[in-house]
């Protein structure tokens, strides 16, 4: 059994906009077979996949190979804990039974090897606009998700990725990175705040900005940005009592 904790974020396994989605899911294979010697834990905050919807009986196809290599972790002793971002929102209970991970659905604090963390998406503390309000309210009601699971796969699934790649290829450069420099701001806010009430706080560890940084708070804290797996292929880990941000090597 392995004494480390990873966390990683943003995969987005199965956007449209990548090019090699084959080539994509192995890079990210790869990296989850290197950390299974020496792995405790492995955190997902959110946006694993660029969409996933499931329905009481079935579930969308893909991914076979990143999921069996998460079932392998889990069969070996890894903890796996998965929380939902705002791609892949509707996840229920096939991975939490089949694979045998835990699913967050809120941001959660955690006490690992005398460390205790915050961990966010983080697109659900802070600011956030009144739009995106409502329509995490949309995302999480289960009234919404009845009348969405209505519609029929085909339609929600090109809806879906249509947007994301919208979303993703149809924005200014400038404007993206003048909105993600903004959000960490926020952030970085919100965790100043949040220490405030919380001391015992030492790590805040957020995805969601694709954006790989390590910003220092008083006292010795800090927020990992985790960055993500479409150009930066980074990831955090906690090795005792410090966490580091990382590149994966391929070489």
């Amino acid at each position: 059994m392995g004494t480390k904790t990873y966390f990683i974020s943003d995969l987005h396994l199965g956007a449209k906009y990548i090019t090699d989605a084959r080539a994509h899911e192995a890079r990210v294979v790869r990296f989850l077979d290197a950390i299974k010697e020496d792995a405790a834990a492995l955190y997902l905050l959110g946006d694993i996949l660029d969409y996933w919807y499931e329905y009481r009986t079935v579930v969308p196809r893909g991914h076979v190979r990143f999921l069996g290599k998460l079932a392998e972790l889990a069969d070996a002793g890894v903890s796996i804990y998965w929380m939902t971002g705002n791609h892949d929102v509707w996840l229920f209970d096939y991975l939490r039974d089949e694979v045998g991970l835990t699913v967050f659905k809120k941001p959660v604090t955690v006490a690992i090897g005398g460390r205790t963390l915050f961990l966010s998406h983080g697109d659900n503390v802070g600011y956030q606009r009144p739009i995106y309000r409502l329509m995490r309210y949309c995302f999480y009601n289960r009234v919404c998700q009845w009348l969405y699971a209505g519609i029929h796969p085909r339609w929600t699934h090109w809806m879906a990725t249509g947007w994301s790649r919208h979303n993703r290829t149809h924005r200014n450069e400038e404007d993206v990175s003048r909105e993600i420099e903004a959000s960490a701001s926020q952030l970085q806010h919100f965790a100043q705040e949040y220490v405030q009430q919380h001391p015992e706080v030492d790590f805040f560890v957020f995805g969601h900005l694709h954006l790989a940084r390590v910003s220092p708070l008083d006292g010795g804290r800090a927020i990992v940005f985790l960055g993500d797996w479409i150009s930066q292929d980074t990831y955090a880990v906690l090795d005792g009592e410090s966490i580091s941000l990382k590149t994966f090597s391929f070489d």
